[in-house]
């Protein structure tokens, strides 16, 4: 086994750590709730940290890849973060003061309104809320709803904006809701089979149906709620362009558009703010994790002509936090200044083109995505066959457009009609491949006329796009080997990696629809050093499921750089037993 797997510190009292490590957490299964949930697949007990490094109580040390679930922006217990809570404490300033105005408080938002997207920072208002997320996604839907006189709240598929009512509504997995769910675009499991940007062309084309078609049962909302980057639904980026459909559809039709950027904030995706990468300045923006420096810290920002609500008809006892708010200047200034946005830009780039590689060696492995350092990779079911299943549906849908009509035309107006996609089962009255999509089909010849529509050799209708267009949209469809007949999802796999990577000493976090994909969420911070340990540690990890499995045969394509990279494996562990630490830890203390 490579890397090692327990990364210990020096204790003078290991079995006394060990001991207590235990304890500690046979108590806390007798005393806490069962609704807890990383300390079930994290069986470890936090005692000292420090950037990218958590120790344990067992003297156990782990690179942290979950980062509080993206809060830790500049890592565990950052200089600036501790300097800025220790002057407050110093100071003799009220810890607790509701929705007074303070100095402290004062700075926070000046420096909280500068880093803002252009064309809302000069307008802008700001809400503290309670010291949650959800709470400030609740504040947000009162807020549009007090502004227009509506009720209705669009979302997305897959969506996730927190735990209280309002906020479950808005998210993916909510059932008998007051929420129109819309669909969200993506390649790897495009809900209409196609993906790349014609599958964001339907994704935008449908919004715009669901909401002019007097019919669709989605009366004029108060407002829309989207994810630039889709993290708790499997790190699944918004197309820029979508977004700025989005922008458009919304600002036509006089509905505030929210940003839910609890996530994607303070430079994670490599942008200071998710919606500036697409240019895009939203009417509302959902605010919380990192803009706390690690404290408990939410706010709404929105533009002042949404000001409509009435004194406390938004309020929280916690909303005075000083700590969170000077802790969270101090992370706000330090990533601005440092242009830490820009660094995980670069980082976030050069990981997932080393994943991709990885994706590559390992047939587990269906998809490697991101955006800066906001980075999930997809675990699927292994298949034998895969290779040539893929390159045999490239040969169909190749054949497929030779005879005409691939993929529906994205210049549709009207209704929901047919779609045609490559290898989807037919249904009542459809040729082989018909699904859920727009009206017209495409295929050579002329315009239709009056009376049946003709058709191809292939059964399939004749409409009005070129047969070479067609052809171009399989192929872009297809390009890189990208899979619009994705695996069935792996989550037993996914946790089987999760596992070992702790074993590692490499804190992940699992996510998406299935529970089945690896998010990485490293601190701003992390050095190239440590970016490398932990995409070893991974693809370590990876390599031991693949050999524990039964289809250890399927998961795993031999390629050259594995030995390398387990001779650099092994050249870690032969470290760590020698007292000298791992390169990562080393680098840590560095910083």
């Amino acid at each position: 086994m490579a890397v090692t797997e327990s990364v210990r510190g020096d204790t003078s009292d290991s079995a006394g750590g060990v001991a207590a490590h235990e304890g500690i957490l046979r108590r806390q299964s007798a005393r806490e709730s069962a609704a807890r949930t990383y300390a079930r697949a994290l069986p470890i007990v936090p005692v000292r940290a420090r950037g990218l490094t958590i120790e344990g109580a067992d003297g156990s040390r782990y690179l942290d890849c979950l980062s509080g679930a993206g809060t830790l922006a500049l890592g565990h217990n950052h200089p600036v973060v501790l300097e800025a809570i220790r002057k407050v404490l110093d100071s003799g300033a009220p810890l607790h003061v509701l929705d007074l105005a303070t100095p402290v408080k004062d700075a926070f938002i000046t420096e909280l309104f500068r880093t803002l997207p252009p064309g809302l920072a000069d307008n802008a208002r700001v809400q503290f809320c309670g010291p949650a997320g959800t709470d400030a996604v609740e504040a947000a839907f009162k807020l549009v709803r007090a502004a227009t006189g509506r009720t209705g709240i669009l979302a997305f598929s897959g969506a996730y904006h927190g735990m209280t009512a309002g906020a479950l509504e808005a998210s993916g997995g909510a059932y008998d809701v007051r929420v129109a769910r819309l669909p969200y675009p993506q390649d790897y499991r495009c809900p209409f089979g196609v993906g790349g940007e014609h599958g964001a062309e339907l994704a935008a084309r449908w919004t715009e149906t669901v909401l002019d078609d007097p019919k669709s049962g989605v009366r004029h909302p108060a407002g829309m709620i989207l994810e630039p980057v889709q993290g708790e639904g499997g790190v699944i980026p918004a197309p820029d362009e979508w977004m700025r459909r989005m922008r458009q559809i919304t600002a036509d039709r006089s509905i505030p558009l929210i940003a839910d950027e609890v996530q994607t904030g303070v430079g994670r995706t490599g942008s200071f703010w998710a919606v500036e990468h697409s240019g895009v300045t939203p009417d509302v923006m959902v605010l919380s994790k990192a803009i706390g420096g690690s404290l408990p810290l939410a706010v709404i920002v929105y533009r002042d002509d949404l000001d409509a609500w009435q004194p406390g008809a938004h309020a929280g006892t916690f909303r005075g936090n000083q700590l969170a708010m000077a802790a969270g200047m101090a992370t706000l200034a330090y990533v601005r200044e440092n242009r830490l946005a820009e660094r995980a830009a670069d980082l976030g780039t050069r990981m997932l083109d080393q994943l991709r590689g990885l994706a590559a060696e390992f047939d587990c492995i269906g998809d490697v995505r991101g955006r800066g350092l906001m980075i999930g990779v997809e675990v699927v079911e292994p298949e034998a066959e895969s290779l040539r299943e893929r390159e045999r549906e490239r040969e169909r849908s190749a054949g497929l457009a030779r005879e005409g009509g691939v993929l529906g035309d994205p210049d549709w107006r009207g209704g929901v009609g047919d779609l045609a996609v490559p290898g989807d089962s037919a249904g009542p009255g459809r040729p082989h491949g018909a699904g859920v999509g727009v009206g017209g089909l495409v295929g050579p010849g002329s315009a239709r006329g009056p009376g049946p529509a003709p058709r191809t050799p292939g059964g399939w209708p004749t409409g009005v796009i070129p047969a070479d267009r067609a052809a171009r949209a399989a192929a872009a469809a297809m390009q890189g080997g990208q899979d619009h007949h994705p695996r069935p999802a792996a989550p037993e796999l996914a946790v089987a990696i999760q596992r070992e990577c702790l074993r590692r000493g490499l804190i992940v976090e699992l996510g998406g629809r299935h529970s089945s994909v690896v998010r990485l969420l490293p601190p701003l911070t992390i050095s190239d050093e440590q970016a490398t340990a932990v995409l070893d540690r991974l693809a370590d990890a990876v390599a031991a499921v693949s050999r524990n499995h039964p289809g250890h045969d399927r998961l795993q394509r031999p390629q050259p750089g594995q030995q390398r990279r387990a001779d650099r494996a092994q050249s870690a562990d032969r470290a760590d037993r020698a007292g000298r630490g791992d390169r990562a830890d080393r680098a840590d203390e560095a910083g």
